[in-house]
């Protein structure tokens, strides 16, 4: 028993070399490469818009309507005269901000029901998953679509929508890791061993499902992203005039013969951003997984 306790204590100097480790298999693929420049990319943007973008992304006549993109505004003008390209380096703050909070409450909200129905056993866990089960009957974005019903079209409320959306399927895959962690035998030690509830939980459970929730969060920011963007297309998100690619691509709806360009940009952005993060968590997954890793 005094040997299954040790093997659970990790040295701060091999945490750290772990990491490493870790940062060089995700950029060692090609996808984790590609991945983690999009979210870089995305990154620098978000941070330096008010310094790389030429105009404000909501200020209007700037340059005349429907410009085709040229040097002085390389990827053109909309309806308002309004600097296109300025509007997608904001944009991808909106963007980064969407992803970060819908996966947060996703995350936090799936980590607390799964690890507590793992744990408990019993008709908590009959409930809590049951409940789960009926949730992940519907899609994502009919519930998405039934908390901004009921909280009323803006961004931020999309935002929470998205996350609670996403809670079932956090939860599930949270239970489901918590269960089987909990069946090993370092965990049964530990109980033997007079641990508590909350030692057992977040020294013993919860460090080793994090790198199964790490891979699904990585995923579904990409799902959160296209779900947020898609509110804002049915005019649920983002209102007018954010620079949210989402509502880009609702405004352009109507200007697609006289301004291709007013579609093809954000909707590229959102496909090459949406394409990185699966890339990334792909890579992610290949590189916490021992057997990919060749361990």
């Amino acid at each position: 028993m005094t040997e299954l306790l040790h093997e659970i204590s990790v040295p701060p100097t091999r945490v750290s070399g772990r990491r490493w480790v870790f940062l060089r298999r995700v950029v060692a693929t090609p996808g984790g490469s590609a991945g983690l420049a999009v979210l870089l990319l995305l990154v620098g943007s978000a941070l330096f818009a008010d310094l790389v973008a030429p105009y404000s992304p909501i200020k209007m006549g700037v340059g005349k309507r429907f410009l085709p993109p040229s040097l002085a505004f390389p990827m053109g003008t909309d309806e308002f005269g309004r600097d296109v390209f300025s509007r997608i380096l904001f944009g991808s703050r909106l963007t980064l901000m969407i992803g970060a909070i819908a996966v947060g409450i996703s995350m936090s909200a799936g980590l607390v029901i799964g690890l507590v129905a793992a744990y408990r056993g019993g008709w908590i866990e009959k409930v809590l998953m049951r409940t789960t089960d009926m949730l992940l009957s519907f899609t994502e974005t009919l519930i998405a679509l039934a908390c901004v019903a009921v909280l009323g079209p803006s961004l931020a409320n999309a935002m929470i929508a998205v996350g609670i959306a996403g809670i079932p399927l956090y939860a599930r895959t949270c239970h489901s890791a918590a269960l089987v962690e909990r069946s090993k035998p370092y965990f049964e030690a530990s109980v033997a061993a007079g641990a508590g509830h909350c030692r057992l939980i977040v020294l013993h459970l919860l460090p080793n499902i994090l790198p199964t929730m790490i891979v699904v969060a990585t995923l579904g920011i990409s799902s959160a992203i296209l779900a947020a963007a898609a509110l804002s297309f049915l005019g649920l998100g983002a209102q007018p005039p954010q620079p949210e690619w989402g509502a880009m691509l609702s405004g352009a709806r109507d200007y697609l013969n006289r301004g291709p360009w007013l579609m093809a940009v954000p909707g590229l952005a959102i496909a090459v951003t949406v394409l990185g993060f699966n890339l990334l968590g792909d890579a992610v997954r290949t590189a916490l997984d021992p057997r990919e890793a060749g361990e």
